[in-house]
């Protein structure tokens, strides 16, 4: 796997957050926003994926913009990731944003390697997802979710049940029993992936 590596190697806490080539331009911005919005010292790792709708979707499904359906290649990320988190006295939080961060919040249930998901503006209108959810244990105990408040008011109708995906999803994981958190932020899906990813990461760590 291609990690671009950020922050200090030595700290206990690593964030770990699958990107495609798309992100990379923005990362030195998130860590930076990350160190300003906490005093926590951490080690940040970007670990690049190959085919963004095939290495993060749960299962297959079929494509909802463009041509490109989703793949089911999350179970192979998630156990090259954790190769990665073997360190018994580290804190290692995995996070990220759209199909990154859909791709965090189903590794909590996967696996109770990580002390926190941070998943900002996840594509949680995923075919499935929701009913995944309420169908299996997870393993995580915080979890911070995010969207933009213009996000459900799109055309596309699967992507425009985001909204009330989110919050069935949110109620669900408080029901349960999770720390968790939704946050609304201003505008659609695109507006501040870097901002919102930081914020993510930063509300765990705090």
């Amino acid at each position: 796997m291609e990690i671009h590596e950020y922050g200090n190697p030595k700290s206990d806490i690593v964030l770990v957050q699958p990107v495609g080539d798309h992100d990379l331009p923005g990362i030195e911005a998130e860590v930076d926003e990350i160190q300003r919005r906490t005093n926590k010292d951490f080690h940040f790792w970007a670990v690049k994926v190959d085919e963004w709708n095939c290495d993060l979707s749960p299962w297959q499904a079929p494509a909802v913009f463009g041509n490109d359906d989703f793949g089911n290649g999350a179970g192979k990320t998630l156990t090259g990731i954790l190769k990665l988190c073997q360190e018994e006295d580290k804190a290692y939080y995995l996070g990220g944003y759209s199909l990154a961060a859909l791709f965090s919040l189903w590794a909590a249930y996967q696996t109770d390697r990580f002390a926190g998901i941070a998943a900002a503006s996840p594509s949680i209108w995923f075919p499935g997802f929701v009913g995944y959810m309420k169908s299996q244990a997870v393993q995580c105990s915080n979890i911070y979710m995010s969207l933009g408040d213009k996000e459900e008011k799109t055309r596309n109708a699967v992507m425009a049940k985001v909204g009330d995906c989110i919050r069935d999803g949110y109620e669900w994981l408080k029901e349960d029993g999770t720390n968790c958190t939704l946050e609304w932020n201003k505008g659609g899906h695109f507006q501040e992936p870097e901002l919102r990813t930081a914020r993510a990461f930063a509300w765990l760590l705090k």
